[in-house]
C-alpha cells in the first residue's frame, strides 16, 4: 500500500515553536533525528502517516490542521493582490502560496488590513460625495491611479472637444465618404500612409480587438467585432494620424499629472474623434432634432451601434448648436461601472448612478429592450433615463457573450424634446436616489446599505420593510 505524504513543514515548526520545544527535544518524542526533522520543517521530507499519528498521540495535535490546505487564504490573498495598488508587485502566486501556509495569521492580518483600507476607502468616497453635494471642496481622495485620474477629470466636464469635433467635421468633408464610410477610410489608409486593413479569424488573433504591425503597414481586426466595432477601429486609426494634432492639443489643455494617464486619456480622445468622424455634428444635430433623439433612427441612418448613437447624444455641445443635454453610464451586470459622461458632466451630485431601483439593472432581465422610466430623487429633482443592454465581441462557441448595460439620461424639464417622453408621460415617477450610502429615503425595499448620513436606529421591539433601519 502506498504511503500518503503531507509537506507540512510550516505548521510543524509552528505547533514546536508554540509548544516551546527545540528541534532536539520535539525530534526525540517523535524517535526521529533532529536532523530529519529539520528537513520536515524546510519541506524537504514528508510527513508520512506514521509521523501524523506520533504527533497526534505525543502533542495532542489536530490532524486537520496539519492536513488542512491554506487555498481559502492563498485565493483571498491573490484578490487583494490584484488590486491596481498592488497589480505587477508579485511575478507569480508562489510567493503567496508561501505565505498562506507559512504564515497564516500574517495572512490573516493582511486580509483584514486591506478589508479595512477597502472600507475605509468607501467610506471617504462617500464622505467627499456628501461634502461635494453641499458645495464643500475635498482632498479627501488622495493621489490618483492613472486610471482613475482620467476618469475623474472627463467625467467631471463637458464632453465636447470642439477642436477635435470640428477637425473631424472638416476631415469627413474632404473624404467624401458617400454611404460606405468604411471603404474610404481604407482606402485614404492605403494611399495616404500605406496601411492596409485586414480582417483575422478568432483563432489567429484570439485575445486582442486590434493590433497594427509597423513593419507590414497593416491594421488587423478581429472577426469578432461586429461591423460597427470595425469601423470604429479603423475610424480611430485614422484620427490618429489625421488628427494627431488636435488630440494632442486637447490633452495638454487636460494637464496629465502622468504619462500612463496622458497615454489613457489619448485613447478616450481618439474613441471620441472617432465617433465625431463617423457621426459629422452639423447632420448628426439635425437629424437627432428632427427625428426627437430616436437612437433606433440615428443608429440606422449613420450605420452605427446603438452604443455609439447614444454615446454621441452626450456630445452635442458646440456653442450656438446645442442639443439636450444628455449623460450616460455603461455598467456590468456585477455593478462594475465602466464608463460615466455627460454633456455638461456626468451628474454624479444630483444623479449618482448606485440606485438598485434603476433601469440600467432592470435591462439585464430583458436583453435588447429599450426601457424608458421617469426616476425622482429624494430632493425632488427629476431625469428621463433609457435603458438598453449591449452585447460585446461575439465569443465562439461554449465562451459567455460579455453583455453591459448602458443608460441615457437628461433632466426631466428636456422630456418631451424627446421621442421617449410620450413612454413616461402616464406613468408615475420612480423613487430613486443616488446610492444606498447617500440615500435617506426610508421604507425603500431595494436597500443594499445603511446611509452614512445617519446612525442605525435598531429596534429589537420593530422592524421596517428595510433591511438597514435608520434614525
Amino acid at each position: 500500500m502506498v504511503e500518503n505524504k503531507i509537506f507540512a513543514g510550516p505548521k510543524v515548526r509552528r505547533i514546536r515553536n508554540v509548544l516551546g520545544l527545540t528541534q532536539t527535544a520535539m525530534a526525540e518524542g517523535l524517535s526521529i533525528s533532529p536532523s530529519y526533522l529539520n528537513l520536515i520543517e524546510r519541506n524537504q521530507r514528508p510527513l508520512t502517516v506514521q509521523l501524523l499519528l506520533r504527533l497526534a498521540s505525543v502533542y495532542k495535535v489536530d490532524l486537520d490542521e496539519l492536513q488542512g490546505e491554506s487555498a481559502g487564504n492563498a485565493r483571498q490573498l491573490r484578490e487583494v493582490f490584484a488590486d491596481p495598488l498592488l497589480a505587477g508587485e508579485l511575478p507569480g502566486d508562489h510567493e503567496l502560496v508561501e505565505i498562506a501556509d507559512a504564515a497564516p495569521n500574517v495572512a490573516s492580518g493582511i486580509l483584514k488590513l486591506y478589508r479595512a483600507y477597502r472600507e475605509q476607502a468607501a467610506r471617504l468616497t462617500d464622505l467627499a460625495e456628501v461634502l461635494a453635494r453641499e458645495g464643500h471642496a475635498t482632498m479627501l481622495s488622495g493621489a490618483l491611479l492613472p486610471m482613475d485620474e482620467v476618469r475623474d477629470k472627463l467625467e467631471n466636464r463637458p464632453n465636447y472637444f470642439g477642436a477635435i469635433d470640428e477637425a473631424a467635421e472638416r476631415f469627413h468633408a474632404a473624404l467624401a465618404p458617400g454611404d460606405d464610410l468604411a471603404s474610404a477610410l481604407k482606402g485614404w489608409l492605403r494611399k495616404e500612409h500605406g496601411v492596409v486593413v485586414r480582417l483575422l479569424p478568432v483563432h489567429t488573433m484570439p485575445n486582442l480587438r486590434r493590433r497594427f504591425d509597423r513593419h507590414s503597414m497593416r491594421l488587423f481586426l478581429s472577426e469578432r467585432l461586429s461591423p460597427f466595432d470595425q469601423l470604429r477601429e479603423i475610424a480611430m486609426e485614422t484620427v490618429q494620424l489625421a488628427l494627431q494634432d488636435e488630440i494632442f492639443a486637447e490633452l495638454d489643455l487636460l494637464a496629465f499629472t502622468t504619462a500612463e494617464a496622458r497615454r489613457i486619456a489619448r485613447f478616450e480622445l481618439a474613441r471620441y474623434a472617432a465617433h465625431a468622424l463617423m457621426m459629422p455634428y452639423e447632420a448628426f444635430h439635425s437629424t437627432a432634432q428632427r427625428a426627437r433623439y430616436d437612437i433606433d433612427v440615428l443608429r440606422s441612418r449613420f450605420g452605427v451601434s446603438y452604443e455609439q448613437a447614444a454615446n454621441r447624444l452626450t456630445m452635442l455641445q458646440r456653442p450656438g448648436k446645442a442639443g439636450v443635454p444628455f449623460f450616460m453610464l455603461e455598467m456590468d451586470n456585477a455593478g462594475n461601472r465602466f464608463r460615466r459622461a455627460g454633456a455638461q458632466g456626468f451628474p454624479q451630485a444630483r444623479f449618482g448612478g448606485g440606485c438598485p431601483k434603476l433601469g440600467v439593472h432592470s435591462a439585464f432581465s430583458q436583453p435588447g429592450q429599450i426601457l424608458v422610466d421617469r426616476v425622482e430623487m429624494p430632493d425632488g429633482a427629476a431625469f428621463l433615463t433609457v435603458s438598453r443592454t449591449l452585447e460585446g465581441p461575439q465569443g465562439v462557441f461554449a465562451e459567455r457573450v460579455r453583455r453591459t448595460a448602458l443608460l441615457l439620461g437628461c433632466d426631466a424639464a428636456h422630456a418631451e424634446e424627446t421621442v421617449y417622453g410620450e413612454a413616461v408621460r402616464r406613468e408615475g415617477a420612480v423613487a430613486v436616489g443616488t446610492a444606498c450610502r447617500l440615500c435617506e429615503r426610508q421604507g425603500c425595499l431595494a436597500r443594499a446599505e445603511p446611509p452614512v448620513t445617519r446612525p442605525l436606529g435598531l429596534d429589537e421591539m420593530v422592524a421596517g420593510l428595510s433591511l438597514f433601519d435608520f434614525q
